[in-house]
């Protein structure tokens, strides 16, 4: 495969956009360091066209990869044809090689194989070409054999029936029809193991829609409902129409002997083998658009929250609520600087509303502070309230905005956090952290995990490795979309500019 000209036509650009893209990413430049500072090499192709560019080409070079592999695998069983060969390089997807390597891959001992190994396959031979003029049971005697483990002519042809079955199952033009017919046509049911059970997932008791309808955020609902053995998801596909085609292709005589017999292997294949793994493969699929579909939601997310503009020139308090603890403060200059921090028990179950009220009033004509940044968590309703109270009484003209606090206590635990703020515990730097995303949302954002921001439902049931990639590659385009102030920005931020690594922190930029 010329993957140079797929990359092309896929992405509509032109051959020297992907052959020039292709060779930055290989030398290992990140995407936004392309998009901003290579435009006359790739011919100004955006971040989202090289990213779409760099997913493909390590698709496209792991089916070369596995192409290579599975020609090895059966030359080295000498079972390989030119046609075979060509099919294989002609592939255009993993599960089409795979279907075609089927036939190949090294199993585990099936009921086939033991048939094989009793000396069954020319019987199953006999019934597959459907010649024969006498019923299939005479041709079954002479298999009949103790020392084989044949012990009775139904034996032998349930034996014949098991090899047929996998050669049937075996075939990739017939799971091809079978994967497509499901996807067109099937149904996803999902039913209650326990209808009296009460769960959020009580309208999946009794659903089903086509499964070419079913939505990404219903997919990945189904799948946790049935991790936490809420629910029994199964696909139903046409299975009349599929067995009549398999009846079609494997059934070319109209012989009373052997068609009976073939409809048996048939149906068996299908109920026992094909059905099963086709299930699984389009559950998978299912599962990975879903997913992708997701990652992409939380990826737009994740750049609204980061993309807020900044508000600067304000000292801002950073209030961090919580009941039994106490509610955390700290107060932030316009520069970032911590000024001061304190911890407040206006809520229960001490209910030190007036003493909490003094130390604001305090705290803002010391510090002129004119915003109050307040985290969204455990009582942030009561901690509103009291501000709310507090804002009536005084002159000064103050502000209070509520925060997601998402990833603020994954930050003040973090080794970042303590190197930054050794000589305060985490509450005091969860209460920093709160003031500042308000301050700078960018700058405050990239020091947590992105995946621990919290940007959409199911997002611990993602393939985390992919949802991680996705999620820094937000936070690196927003950086390099916004840009960095050298002299003030932090070593988390620079992390994120391109054409600056690590190692180049500290070179006197």
């Amino acid at each position: 495969m010329d993957i140079i000209k797929k990359l092309a036509e896929e992405l509509n650009i032109g051959r020297h956009q992907a052959e020039a893209a292709v060779k930055l990413i290989d030398e290992g430049n990140t995407i936004p360091f392309i998009a901003r500072y290579r435009k006359e090499a790739t011919g100004s192709l955006d971040d989202e066209v090289l990213r779409n560019l760099d997913e493909r080409l390590k698709y496209l070079r792991n089916l070369e990869d596995r192409k290579s592999q599975v020609i090895a695998s059966i030359a080295e069983q000498e079972k390989l044809t030119p046609e075979l060969e060509l099919k294989i390089k002609e592939a255009q997807t993993l599960v089409a090689v795979e279907d075609l390597y089927r036939p190949y891959k090294p199993k585990r001992r099936t009921r086939a194989m033991i048939a094989k190994e009793k000396g069954l396959e020319p019987l199953a031979d006999l019934i597959s070409m459907q010649m024969t003029a006498e019923p299939v049971e005479k041709a079954a005697a002479g298999f009949v054999s103790e020392e084989k483990g044949v012990a009775s002519v139904q034996e032998a042809i349930q034996g014949a029936r098991d090899i047929l079955a996998e050669r049937i199952s075996d075939n990739a033009a017939f799971r091809t029809y079978i994967r497509n017919i499901t996807m067109n046509k099937g149904v996803i049911q999902s039913s209650a193991k326990d209808e009296k059970a009460q769960s959020v997932y009580e309208m999946y008791y009794n659903y089903e829609e086509p499964v070419k309808k079913a939505a990404g955020h219903r997919i990945l609902a189904l799948n946790r409902g049935e991790n936490e053995k809420m629910l029994t998801v199964k696909i139903l596909a046409p299975e009349e129409q599929i067995l009549g085609y398999l009846e079609k292709q494997t059934i070319v005589r109209d012989n009373p002997y052997t068609t009976p017999i073939l409809k048996e292997a048939a149906a068996d294949s299908y109920s026992r083998l094909i059905g099963p793994s086709i299930e699984r493969e389009i559950r998978s699929d299912l599962t990975e658009k879903a997913e992708e579909g997701a990652i992409k939601v939380f990826g737009k997310n994740l750049e609204q929250l980061l993309m807020q503009p900044p508000i600067v020139g304000r000292v801002v308090l950073g209030w961090d609520p919580a009941f039994r603890t106490g509610c955390k403060l700290a107060v932030v200059d316009s520069t970032g600087k911590v000024l001061d921090t304190v911890v407040i028990y206006p809520t229960a179950p001490q209910n030190k509303v007036e003493e909490s009220r003094k130390i604001l009033k305090d705290f803002i004509k010391k510090y002129n502070i004119s915003l109050i940044s307040v985290g969204n968590g455990t009582a942030s309703r009561e901690s509103e309230q009291i501000i709310v109270d507090l804002l009536k009484e005084i002159r000064e003209q103050v502000q209070y905005v509520i925060v997601n606090e998402a990833g603020a206590s994954v930050y003040s635990a973090s080794k970042l956090a303590t190197e930054e703020f050794p000589a305060f515990d985490v509450g005091q730097r969860s209460a920093v952290s709160i003031a500042r995303r308000l301050q700078d949302p960018l700058s405050e954002l990239v020091k947590i995990d992105p995946k621990s921001i919290g940007v959409g439902q199911y997002q611990h049931d993602m393939n985390q490795k992919r949802l991680g990639e996705a999620l820094e590659g937000v936070v690196e385009d927003c950086v390099n979309k916004v840009g960095v102030d050298l002299n003030t920005a932090s070593a988390s931020l620079l992390e994120y500019v391109s054409g600056i690594n690590i190692g180049q922190e500290h070179c006197g930029l």
